[in-house]
């Protein structure tokens, strides 16, 4: 007998379909009563061929689908068209659920007449459970992102018209969804970004560079503007193609208010800073080439009579011009505390290390100063910092009774934070209550600046001023 006689082929396609492991094959009589089967179907349903066939098939369905009829219906179906697919629960030999796709296929012989069904059922378990956690998951990303109020986000597609739109879009640019959707997204922009074709350049950068982040004005619904943070992100799919674009838009507008306010108030403080700086410096050139100058006219005049007297004449006059130089030693210092070392020319540092030098020491106080800074504050800032510094020192020097004082400053949270430290008897509130003018002075100094300013202390381990500044540059003022 040749290879290509019936009997052989039949022979081999019996060995084909036994053979199959991924898929459950096996025949039905007309009544739906298992006639054959194959390993697949061991594999996947547990039942050896001895114990199934003969059985109805409808062993393989749960309680609910045999009490609605399913099995029947499913015969009556594939009688009908011939065929019949379904995917669903089907039970193993133990009992146990699995979920197939079934297909059960009517079998005529030449004549017409119904000979049975052929079933062919796949295990789609795992490919279930994977669709399911991934529409899952998709499910949740689709709320989150729907239910996001903060942040507008959206799609586009290829040509820059809008795909989808959440609740933060609503909420910010004012447009319900079914308003906006199929949309150009151009009509967030004011007429003279969409004249110098803004929307379309950002698109374009998106795709060269992946994304892009801007900042600038956008509009409502209603026409008024806002400040927005926008990123834009160009689409690919896994072949490269580009799908479309994702869409993050924030409103910053009161957050940019706020920082112009903040700028407002760091010009007016610089303003007020140079202000009191040239007051102090012209009371410092009164007193240095007023008071001081007199002064010393007064005492080489005392000297010059004091030579001329009888000794007991002349020592009246000597103690009249050592309280006259004493004075002048006095002047001095006020002169130096109204005008200090140049900061702008040699630094803050160095300006608080000359005063702690030639100020400080004199008044039997050893200091300290420990100095870690990034970058030399601004101007105003530094001015600020000293004064504080000044004013503290002062203080330490009239209430604390102490020996030692430390100035520690150093870059923290985009500002400088300072600490004075003395080893005095430790602040009270009793001895230098808050209302004190100078601790009120310093307090409303960092208060402008837009900082903070505390004072602690504990009775007989001294008292630690601490305080803060920001140390950046004034911005260029709000937008008119």
């Amino acid at each position: 007998m040749s290879d290509t006689d019936p009997p052989s082929r039949e022979a081999d396609f019996q060995l084909l379909v036994q053979g199959v492991l991924d898929n459950a094959i096996f025949m039905l009589d007309p009544t739906g009563h298992v006639l054959s089967w194959n390993a697949g179907a061991e594999r996947i349903k547990g039942y050896r061929a001895e114990e199934i066939v003969g059985r109805h098939f409808s062993v393989f369905y749960p309680e609910a689908d045999i009490a609605a009829g399913k099995p029947a219906r499913e015969l009556e179906t594939a009688v009908a068209k011939g065929w019949y697919e379904d995917e669903g629960w089907r039970l193993r030999k133990d009992g146990t659920p699995f979920w197939a796709n079934v297909v059960i296929t009517a079998l005529r012989d030449d004549t017409g007449e119904l000979r049975g069904f052929s079933e062919v059922a796949r295990d789609m378990t795992g490919a279930r459970t994977a669709a399911r956690a991934l529409w899952d998951s998709e499910e949740r990303f689709r709320l989150l992102v729907q239910n996001v109020v903060d942040y507008a986000i959206f799609m586009l597609d290829p040509t820059g018209h809008i795909l989808s739109w959440n609740a933060g879009a609503e909420r910010i640019k004012g447009y319900r969804a079914e308003e906006i959707i199929g949309q150009h997204f151009s009509v967030f922009y004011p007429e003279a970004d969409i004249a110098a074709d803004k929307p379309a350049r950002e698109l374009e950068t998106a795709i060269a560079e992946g994304r892009l982040e801007d900042e600038g004005w956008r509009l409502r619904k209603d026409g008024t503007p806002f400040w927005a943070n926008v990123v834009i992100t160009a689409l690919h799919d896994d072949t490269g193609r580009l799908r479309g674009f994702g869409k993050v838009t924030r409103d910053l507008t009161e957050r940019r208010r706020a920082e112009q306010q903040l700028d407002e108030r760091r010009r007016l403080l610089g303003h007020l800073v140079q202000a009191q700086e040239k007051e102090r410096r012209r009371i410092a050139w009164d007193v240095h080439d007023d008071s001081i100058q007199s002064m010393v006219a007064v005492g080489m005049r005392l000297q010059l009579l004091a030579g001329r007297l009888p000794e007991d004449q002349a020592a009246t006059l000597m103690r009249l011009d050592e309280a006259v130089r004493g004075t002048i030693s006095r002047l001095r210092s006020l002169v130096f505390q109204l005008r200090p070392t140049a900061i702008d020319r040699h630094g803050l540092v160095n300006a608080l290390t000359d005063y702690l030098g030639d100020v400080v020491v004199a008044w039997g106080l050893t200091p300290t100063l420990r100095a870690e800074l990034a970058t030399e504050p601004p101007s105003e800032t530094a001015i600020t910092i000293f004064r504080i510094c000044q004013e503290a020192l002062v203080n330490v020097r009239k209430h604390a009774r102490a020996t030692a004082v430390t100035i520690d400053m150093a870059s923290e949270d985009g500002g400088i934070r300072v600490r004075v430290i003395d080893d005095g008897t430790g602040y009270t509130g009793v001895d230098a209550p808050l209302e004190h003018f100078g601790l009120i002075e310093m307090r409303e100094r960092a208060d402008t600046a837009g900082g903070w300013w505390t004072i602690s202390g504990v009775p007989g381990r001294g008292t630690t001023v601490d305080f803060w500044l920001p140390a950046t540059e004034p911005g260029p003022g709000p937008d008119l």
